[in-house]
């Protein structure tokens, strides 16, 4: 497959399929600060190699898609939600399983609320709960307070943000598992070299929220599945229990000594799971050599 450019809302978004538009369609929805590329290829042609019709994209301000002022978006987080509907609509897709992690978790969840129609089943990878319901959650690592605090970056030079985007990557990993740098550092590289303007990636810094009026988490009805790492340091793990709580019938997957993101270490883990909870919506008889997590 190739990239494709499409529009949608007025801007221009790349995005990239893989596999068989016969197949059950998942879009992939990034966090923020991040390209489509943080969805290794590795990883979209694994789940697309068990039948899944995969779609990746880059928000507005990341990657190849349209591109804002530095430090001034042109749009609110309503309008990221609206552009992974238009990523549908371009695809002639009229709804599909929706797959996003850390900010992109929260957009799911929103999108679930605004388009239920478009919408047939939820996997959320390290996110908290879009919407509040005045429970407690627990605070980030220190770690992860620390380095947001004194980190430092100069968003005109490209090895500036490499070195940035590195540390940054290592620190969500949580610090339970080997950190391989130089895999790391690639692709923070080729991610950097692909950008249209590697410096529009500050903006989703200053996105607002949007103004829309929604429902509360618990009015979402479709399959849900919660993905959270034990060791996830900017939402620790009770953000996956209180969101798998919210959601009605949400199940919860925990991964042991995972950090923040889609480690590559658990992509047969998370493919399997995602193969398996999307063929449960489809109404299809799931791999028996793995269970549903309860």
């Amino acid at each position: 497959m190739a990239e494709r450019m499409i529009e949608a809302n007025g801007v221009e978004l790349c995005t990239e399929p893989f596999g068989d538009p016969g197949d059950p369609p998942v879009l992939l929805v990034m966090g923020v600060g991040a390209s489509m590329m943080w969805w290794e290829e590795g990883f979209c042609r694994r789940l697309a190699a068990e039948g899944r019709y995969v779609i990746r994209y880059d928000h507005r301000d990341t990657g190849r898609s349209t591109t804002y002022e530095p430090v001034h978006p042109g749009y609110t987080a309503d309008d990221l939600i609206d552009d992974a509907v238009g990523v549908l609509g371009a695809y002639g897709i009229a709804a599909a399983h929706l797959v996003g992690v850390s900010a992109g978790g929260a957009f799911a969840q929103l999108l679930a609320l605004d388009y239920p129609d478009r919408v047939l089943s939820l996997v959320l990878v390290s996110t908290s709960p879009a919407l509040p319901d005045g429970r407690h959650l627990p605070p980030p690592a220190e770690e992860f307070g620390r380095f947001a605090s004194t980190a430092q970056v100069n968003w005109s030079d490209a090895d500036s943000v490499t070195d940035y985007v590195v540390d940054y990557t290592r620190l969500l990993a949580g610090g339970r598992r080997s950190f391989d740098e130089a895999a790391a550092r690639a692709l923070v590289r080729s991610d950097v070299e692909r950008a249209r303007d590697f410096t529009a990636a500050q903006n989703h810094e200053a996105i607002a929220d949007g103004e829309r009026s929604r429902g509360p988490l618990s009015s979402i009805s479709v399959p849900t599945l919660v993905i959270h790492g034990t060791a996830d340091p900017m939402f620790p793990i009770g953000h996956g229990q209180a969101l798998a709580q919210q959601i009605p019938g949400a199940a919860l997957l925990p991964l042991d000594g995972a950090g923040h993101g889609v480690d590559r270490a658990d992509w047969e883990t998370i493919v399997r799971a995602v193969v398996e909870h999307t063929a449960i919506a489809e109404g299809e008889s799931p791999d028996q050599s793995w269970s549903r997590p309860k």
